[in-house]
Formats: structure tokens, C-alpha cells, sequence
């Protein structure tokens, strides 16, 4: 998963503080926030470096983790762009940039790093509510929301073939937050009141089995 700030680092940070031992990566090979975490929970995280949408290093992180069994899998990737950028606006350059990044990227690791995953563990992706067709009823985030619909349908898909294997299979959505590239200054949750929900939301679901659309309250999000 993407650690290095953000959603991502409070969710490392959330298992780590739980006792987990925790795999999580950053995208290059700078110094992160999450680099900090080292020290306090020794012996307990890990650090990889990998960029996802990069099928070569894809390839390299798994060859470095065949070795690990995991429990959870949780990809934590994605982008936007401007919101009033429309599909009559948006660069093809552009469109790719979100496509792959927040849909195919995170499917590909999903379907990557199944392999990995202990018989019943839950295999889980950061989505959004903005990936709701039902409920968009006032538009902005165009390009943003297609994306993450996109993601939704490749999971539905992936939930199809893979049925028999097992897994739960998660779609979160973890509201509205400030600071985050879409939440913005005036969104009414803060990480740390949307994240240690989220992750009972996804220790609830364990073992389950299926797939579910959910928010940080462990409410149905509809497609």
C-alpha cells in the first residue's frame, strides 16, 4: 500500500499501534514521514519502495516479498486533477494519468499479490465514494470519479473470477477528509476520525469472504 503520508501513513501507523507487523511501501527512495515509524515500532515495519503503475518494479516487490505470507492486502493508490476538468476538457495525458493510477494500477497489484495472501485473508483497495454512480447527483471530480468507478467495476469483475479462492474482498470509501486531494479544506472529517474506523471497518469484514462496497462506518456504499 502507499504509506508514505496521508490516508496511508495514519493506516500504517492504526495496525502498527495495534501490535501488527506491517509491510507497507513509498513510492522513491527519499525520506517519508513513514520513515519516522521505524524507530518507534522496531522489529515490527517494514519499508519497500515500489511505483505501482511501474510493471517492472511491480515485478521486483513481489519477487523481494515471495517469502511473506499476508493477511491483509491493502492498496492505497490514487490521484486527481482539477475538478472542473470535464471529458471535454481533460488531456488524453491526463485521463490516462488517473485511469491508471487509481483503476488499473491497484488491480494489477491486487491480482499481483493474491498469491501471497493466506487462505482467508482479506485483499482490500482504497476507493471512494465519488466512485458512487448511484449516488452522483451534483458532478465535479468528473475524471476523478470515473476513475474510481472504473476501480469499483475491475473489482467486481475480479470478485467474479476469483470467487472460490476465499478472500474478502474490500472497496473503502473513507469520506470526506480535510487536507486530502479531493477533501480539500472544508471536508468535515479529520484523518483521525475517519481512519481507526476504517480499519475496524476492514477487521469486521475479515473472513468473511465476497466482496463489499464500505465506508469508514462499515455502511454500505452504493454502486
Amino acid at each position: 500500500m502507499g504509506a508514505s503520508r496521508g490516508l496511508g501513513l495514519a493506516i500504517a501507523r492504526e495496525y502498527l499501534s495495534q501490535g501488527a507487523r506491517v509491510v507497507a511501501t513509498v513510492r522513491g527512495p527519499e525520506p517519508t514521514p513513514l520513515h519516522v515509524l521505524v524507530e518507534e515500532y522496531r522489529g515490527l515495519l517494514e519499508i519497500e519502495s515500489v511505483d505501482i503503475t511501474e510493471l517492472d518494479q511491480l515485478a521486483a516487490l513481489h519477487a523481494r516479498l515471495a517469502g511473506h505470507s499476508f493477511g491483509l492486502v491493502f492498496v492505497n493508490a490514487g490521484v486527481t486533477n482539477d475538478e472542473a476538468e470535464t471529458i471535454a476538457t481533460v488531456s488524453d495525458a491526463e485521463f490516462s494519468r488517473l485511469m491508471l493510477t487509481n483503476a488499473l494500477a491497484p488491480m494489477r497489484f491486487i491480482e499481483a499479490f493474491a498469491g501471497l495472501a493466506s487462505e482467508r485473508a482479506t485483499l482490500a483497495v482504497m476507493s471512494s465514494g465519488q466512485g458512487s454512480i448511484e449516488n452522483n447527483t451534483r458532478g465535479g471530480f468528473e475524471i476523478y470519479r470515473a476513475s474510481k468507478s472504473a476501480l469499483n467495476q475491475l473489482m467486481r469483475s475480479y470478485a467474479a473470477r476469483t470467487q472460490d479462492d476465499g478472500h474478502t474482498l474490500l472497496l473503502l470509501a473513507p469520506g470526506w477528509i480535510r487536507g486530502t486531494g479531493v477533501g480539500g479544506p472544508n471536508a468535515p472529517l479529520t484523518i483521525e476520525e475517519s481512519i481507526p474506523r476504517l480499519v475496524r471497518t476492514i477487521q469486521g469484514s475479515h473472513g468473511k469472504g465476497g466482496l463489499q462496497f464500505l465506508d469508514y462506518r462499515g455502511e454500505t456504499v452504493s454502486w
